[in-house]
C-alpha cells in the first residue's frame, strides 16, 4: 500500500519474540486502537441520526472539536516540534504546504477547482484509514511475538486493497448526489458484482495472512490483529454490502464516523509514541493532559479561524472557505503522515515495536547524548554568557503569552461551537437570526432561515435572506433555485425570470436552470423560439432530462408540428418507463401516452396510435384512475371510427361510458353522452337513442352552462325538429332508452 501502509510497522529483522503486546492496557488497545467499539458506535449512529438528527449533528461536531481536529494537529506536533524533524521532512513541512497554501488561495478565487480537492480528499480518506489499520495489525503482530513471512504479508496487503477498492467502487455507483463529489456513475449491475468479488478476496485474503499464525502463537497473542481485520471489515466491507440493498451515503459515512473512529485510534498511538519518546530523552514530567490540550488548541487552530477570517475580511462564504480548509488539512495530513512514520524510520520501529517495555528507552543515540549534556555543561563553564533574545522571542515564549493564546484559541472553538448549534437548528427561527448574526456571510445558515421564513409565511423577509445567501454562493445551484422559487411562489414571476436570466449566465449548463427559465418565458408571453431554445439547451446538455421533453412536446402541439411533438412525447415514454428513479408517476405517463397517439393518429399512423391508446388504458388501469381510462377510451374509438371499425369504436364508447358512473366528474360524462349520441346519428342508429344521449349530456351540464352546454343544447334542438312529437316520449322513457343504447350490441354497428 501507500507510504501510510507501512506506518508504525515492525520490520522484517525484528526479533520475533514474545514480550509486552499491549501498548496501554488490553481493554484501551482493543476497544480505541484495534477498533473493537466500531460496531456498537455505528449501530448507535445509524440509530440516533434519523431520529435525533440536530443532537446527533451537534455531539458529532463537538467530538470533532476533541478528537478529529486534535489528531491532524499530532501530525503537526511530530513534524514542526524541533527543527530537526522540521528539516528531516523539509519537502512536506515546507515546499507542499506552501504548495497547498496556493491552492487554498485558488479554490477561493475560483469555485470550479473545489470539487476536484474535495472529491480528492473524500477518496483518499478511506485509503488513509485503511492504511492505519493495516500498519497497526503489523505492529501487534510484532509485538506479539510474530512475524510476517513475505506471502503472508502480501496476502494481508492484498486483503487491505480488495476492501478499500470494494468502497471506492461503491462511491463510483450511479451518479453523484453532492455537487461537491464527482462520480464516474458507473452502473450498479457492473459494480455489484465487482464488490461482492472483492468481500469475498478480502475474506479469503485475510485468512491466508494469520491463519499460521494463528496456529502458531495461539488465539490470545493474535486477538488484536483479529479485532484490527474485524474492525477492517466494519469499516469497508460491511457498509458496501448492505449500500446493495438499502441506500447508505457511502461518501459522507466515510468522512463522518468513520474519521472519528480513525482520530481516535490516531491520538491514541501517537500519545504512546510521544510518551516513549520523551521518556528516552529523559523527560519523566511528560503528561497526556498536556499533550492533549496542545493537540487540542492546535486543532483549532487549524480549521476554525481561517474560515472565520476569510469570511469577514472578503465576505466570503464561510461554508464553502470551511470545507476548503477541511480539504487541505486533510491532504496535508495524509502526505506528512505518511512520511513521518515510516517503517524504515529506527526511532519509529524502536519505540512502537520494541517487544519489551524496556526497548526504545535507551535509544542508540544516548550516550552521544549524554556526552553532548556533558560537553555542554563543561563548556558552560567557561564560555560567555549568552547575548539577550530578542523582544519578540521573550514575548512569544512567556508563560503568560502562551495562557493567552490557549485562551484566545478555546474561546474561539467554543464560538464557533455556539454558531453551529445554533446555525443548525432549523426548527427555532431566533436561532437561525442569532447564528445569522454571528456570522453573516455563512450561506448554510442562511440558506436555513430563509427556507424557515418561507414556511412561517414572510415571503419577503425569504426572498430577502435567500438572495444575500445566493449572491454570496453564485455557483451554487440548489442555492439558486431555492431562491428563484420563493419568487414564483410569492408570485413575482418577472423577479424568477430575471433571477433565472441572470443564474445561466453563471451556470449556462443548468438543466433545472433552463427548463424553468423556458418554462417562465412561456408563461409571460415572451416569444415561443426563447422558450423553445431554452428547453432545448437543456436536453442538450442532458438527454434524458424529461420535463424539456414535456415542454417541447406541448410547444410543438401547439404550432402544429406533430412530427416533432411525438418524437419529444415519445423520449418522455422512454425515460419514464426507467420506474420511480425518473421521477414521473403514472399519472403522468397515461396523458402523455394518449398526447403520443394522437400525434401519431395525426400522421396516419394508425397502429401505432392504437398500440398507445391501449398502453394509456392499461396504465390508468393499473393506477387504479377510471376518469383517465374514459378519457382513453374516448380518444381509441375516434380512431377506430376513422380507422372503419364502427364495432370497436361503440364498445370503446360503452365502456368509457361504463367508468363515468364510477366517476363525479359530470363534464366528462356529458361528453362522453354527446360523443356517443353523435357518434350514434353518424352510424344511422335510432334517433330516439341518439336523442337520449344528448338529453342526458344536457342535464349533466345544466348546472354548469357555458359553451359546452350552447353545443349540447344546439345539437339536441335539431334532433327535435327531427323527432317531432317523439321527443316527449323519449323524455318519458329516458332511462330505458339510455340502458338500451349503453348496451347495444356489436351486431348493431356492422
Amino acid at each position: 500500500m501507500s507510504a501510510h501502509a507501512e506506518t508504525i510497522a515492525a520490520s522484517a529483522s525484528t526479533a520475533s519474540r514474545p514480550g509486552r503486546p499491549w501498548i496501554y492496557k488490553p481493554w484501551l488497545d482493543l476497544l480505541v486502537g484495534c477498533g473493537a467499539w466500531s460496531a456498537p458506535l455505528l449501530l448507535v449512529s445509524a440509530w440516533l441520526s434519523p431520529s435525533h438528527t440536530h443532537a446527533w449533528v451537534v455531539g458529532f461536531y463537538f467530538l470533532a472539536l476533541l478528537f478529529n481536529y486534535p489528531h491532524f494537529m499530532a501530525t503537526i506536533y511530530r513534524a514542526y516540534r524541533t527543527r530537526e524533524q522540521f528539516e528531516k521532512y523539509k519537502i512536506f513541512t515546507l515546499h507542499i504546504t506552501l504548495l497547498l497554501v496556493v491552492t487554498g488561495v485558488l479554490l477561493h478565487a475560483s469555485y470550479r477547482l473545489l470539487p476536484w480537492v474535495f472529491t480528492l480528499y473524500i477518496y483518499w480518506s478511506p485509503w488513509h484509514y485503511a492504511g492505519q489499520n493495516y500498519g497497526l495489525l503489523k505492529m501487534f503482530v510484532n509485538r506479539g511475538g510474530g512475524a510476517l513471512t513475505r506471502s503472508q504479508g502480501r496476502w494481508l496487503r492484498a486483503a487491505f486493497v480488495a476492501s478499500y477498492v470494494m468502497l471506492l467502487a461503491s462511491f463510483e455507483t450511479g451518479g453523484s448526489s453532492d455537487p461537491l463529489i464527482l462520480s464516474l456513475g458507473l452502473p450498479a449491475k457492473f459494480t455489484i458484482p465487482l464488490r461482492i468479488a472483492l468481500g469475498g478476496a478480502f475474506a479469503f485474503c485475510a485468512w491466508f495472512s494469520l491463519h499460521d499464525l494463528i496456529v502458531q502463537h495461539g488465539f490470545r497473542r493474535m486477538v488484536a490483529p483479529l479485532t484490527l481485520l474485524l474492525t477492517q471489515f466494519l469499516w469497508f466491507v460491511l457498509p458496501t454490502l448492505i449500500e446493495i440493498r438499502a441506500t447508505i451515503p457511502q461518501t459522507r459515512y466515510s468522512s463522518g464516523i468513520l474519521a472519528l473512529l480513525h482520530s481516535a485510534q490516531y491520538i491514541w498511538i501517537t500519545s504512546y509514541y510521544h510518551q516513549r519518546d520523551a521518556r528516552a530523552a529523559g523527560q519523566p514530567k511528560w503528561r497526556f493532559a498536556g499533550y492533549f490540550v496542545t493537540l487540542v488548541v492546535g486543532g483549532i487552530a487549524l480549521f476554525i479561524p481561517g474560515p472565520w477570517l476569510v469570511s469577514y475580511i472578503f465576505r466570503f462564504d464561510f461554508t464553502t472557505s470551511f470545507l476548503i480548509f477541511t480539504a487541505l488539512v486533510n491532504i496535508h495530513h495524509f502526505l506528512l503522515d505518511g512520511a513521518i512514520w515510516k517503517l524504515r524510520d529506527s526511532r519509529v520501529s524502536s519505540l512502537l515495536v520494541a517487544p519489551t517495555e524496556n526497548a526504545g528507552a535507551a535509544p542508540a543515540n544516548a550516550p552521544a547524548v549524554k556526552a553532548a549534556k556533558s560537553k555542554s555543561k563543561s563548556k558552560s563553564k567557561s564560555a560567555p554568557s549568552a547575548p539577550p533574545q530578542p523582544a519578540y522571542r521573550c514575548l512569544l515564549s512567556a508563560p503568560g503569552f502562551r495562557v493567552a493564546v490557549i485562551a484566545l484559541f478555546l474561546l474561539w472553538g467554543a464560538a464557533d461551537q455556539v454558531h453551529f448549534v445554533l446555525g443548525t437548528n432549523e426548527q427555532s427561527m431566533p436561532s437561525l437570526v442569532r447564528a445569522a448574526a454571528m456570522n453573516p456571510y455563512d450561506v448554510a445558515v442562511l440558506a436555513r432561515l430563509g427556507s424557515a421564513e418561507e414556511g412561517a409565511g414572510q415571503s419577503a423577509q425569504a426572498i430577502d435572506v435567500l438572495t444575500r445567501a445566493a449572491n454570496l454562493s453564485p455557483h451554487n445551484a440548489a442555492l439558486q433555485q431555492a431562491c428563484a422559487r420563493a419568487m414564483i411562489a410569492s408570485g413575482r414571476y418577472e423577479d424568477a425570470y430575471a433571477w433565472y436570466k441572470n443564474m445561466l449566465e453563471t451556470l449556462p449548463n443548468n438543466t433545472d436552470a433552463l427548463v424553468n427559465y423556458g418554462l417562465l418565458a412561456a408563461q409571460l408571453g415572451h416569444p415561443r423560439e426563447e422558450a423553445v431554445d431554452a428547453w432545448q439547451k437543456a436536453l442538450d446538455v442532458d438527454p434524458q432530462q424529461p420535463e424539456a421533453h414535456l415542454y417541447l412536446a406541448q410547444a410543438a402541439d401547439q404550432s402544429g408540428e406533430y412530427a416533432a411533438a411525438a418524437r419529444h412525447w415519445r423520449a418522455y415514454l422512454q425515460i419514464a418507463a426507467a420506474g420511480p428513479s425518473s421521477g414521473i408517476t403514472g399519472r403522468q405517463r397515461m396523458p402523455a401516452a394518449v398526447q403520443l397517439a394522437d400525434d401519431e393518429a395525426r400522421l396516419n399512423q394508425t397502429s401505432a396510435a392504437l398500440t398507445d391508446y391501449n398502453t394509456a388504458i392499461f396504465l390508468a388501469q393499473s393506477g387504479g384512475d377510471p376518469k383517465l381510462e374514459s378519457v382513453a377510451l374516448a380518444h381509441l374509438a375516434d380512431l377506430q371510427e376513422k380507422a372503419g371499425d364502427t364495432a370497436a369504436a361503440a364498445a370503446a364508447h360503452q365502456r368509457g361510458l361504463a367508468l363515468d358512473a364510477k366517476t363525479s366528474d359530470s363534464q366528462g360524462e356529458a361528453f362522453d353522452w354527446f360523443n356517443y349520441g353523435q357518434f350514434l346519428r353518424r352510424h344511422a342508429l335510432p334517433d330516439d337513442l341518439a336523442y337520449a344521449c344528448l338529453l342526458r349530456a344536457q342535464d349533466l351540464l345544466a348546472s354548469r352552462g357555458g359553451e359546452d352546454l350552447k353545443t349540447v343544447e344546439a345539437a339536441r334542438r335539431e334532433m327535435d325538429a327531427r323527432l317531432g312529437k317523439k321527443s316527449g316520449d323519449v323524455r318519458e322513457n329516458l332511462p330505458k332508452l339510455l340502458a338500451s343504447a349503453e348496451n347495444l350490441p356489436a351486431g348493431s354497428f356492422r
